[in-house]
C-alpha cells in the first residue's frame, strides 16, 4: 500500500512532517511520501522522504507566470505529481497537458476523481494512478472506504476496464490503520490523506496507527 500525504495548505511544519513519515516508512517498509506546497518541496525532499507536488500546470519552459512549471518541481526534488485534486480542478484537456508534462520531467502521476465515472475518463489518459476522491468526504472524520466502499469498488472496477496497469487509490477521511485495511480489502494499492496527518498533534503516532493496517 502506497500513503500519500498531501500537505495541502495547513499551518503545519513540513519539515517535521516529513521526517516523521521516513522514519515510519523506513520502520514499517511501507511506502509513504508527502506533497507539500510548492516553495518547500526542497526542504521537504532533503529529509529523504518520497516527495510529491500538489499540482504541476500544462505548460512548457516560456512565458507563464505564476505556472507551477515540471521541470521546477523536479528539480526541488519532487518525483511525482498530484493532478485534478477537488481543490485544483482541470479541464480534461489540461489533465492530459499536464500528464504530458508529467512524463517530460520524468514524474509519476496520480489522478483525482470524484467517481468511477470520471475514473475511466482519467485512465483512458495513462497516468501511473487513478484516486477516486467523493469531495463530500474530503476533510472529514468518516473514510470513503466505510462510508460508500462502492464507488471505491467501482473505481476499481472502471479503472480496470479502461487499462488494468493504472493503480488505483483512493482518499477522503482516511486516517486509521481500519481505514487503510478497509481500503486494501476493497481492491485499492493506495490511499491518499491530509488533514489525519497534517492536522494531527503527533505526526509520528497518526503514521504509526494509519501503517498499522497494512
Amino acid at each position: 500500500m502506497f500513503v500519500l500525504v498531501n500537505l495541502k495548505a495547513y499551518p503545519c511544519d513540513p519539515v517535521a512532517v516529513a521526517e516523521a513519515a521516513r522514519t515510519v516508512a523506513d520502520a514499517h517498509g511501507v511506502r509513504i511520501a508527502v506533497a507539500p506546497q510548492a516553495a518547500h518541496i526542497d526542504r521537504v525532499a532533503a529529509t529523504g522522504v518520497e516527495t510529491w507536488a500538489q499540482h504541476v500546470a500544462p505548460v512548457d519552459h516560456g512565458s507563464h507566470t505564476g505556472h507551477a512549471l515540471a521541470e521546477a518541481v523536479a528539480d526541488a526534488g519532487a518525483t511525482g505529481t498530484l493532478l485534478n485534486h477537488s481543490e485544483r480542478r482541470l479541464r480534461l484537456a489540461d489533465v492530459d497537458g499536464a500528464l504530458d508534462a508529467a512524463e517530460r520531467a520524468g514524474l509519476s502521476t496520480v489522478v483525482c476523481a470524484n467517481n468511477p465515472e470520471q475514473v475511466a475518463a482519467a485512465a483512458a489518459l495513462g497516468p501511473d494512478a487513478v484516486a477516486v476522491e467523493p469531495p463530500a468526504l474530503i476533510g472529514g472524520d468518516v473514510s470513503v472506504a466505510t462510508a460508500d466502499p462502492g464507488i471505491v469498488e467501482g473505481a476499481v472496477a472502471a479503472a480496470d476496464a479502461v487499462d488494468p496497469d493504472v493503480a488505483v487509490y483512493c482518499g477522503a477521511g482516511v486516517s486509521t490503520g481500519d481505514d487503510l485495511a478497509a481500503a486494501a480489502d476493497l481492491g485499492v494499492e493506495g490511499v491518499l490523506l491530509a488533514s489525519g496527518v497534517a492536522k494531527a498533534d503527533d505526526p509520528t503516532a497518526a503514521l504509526e496507527n494509519l501503517v498499522s493496517g497494512v
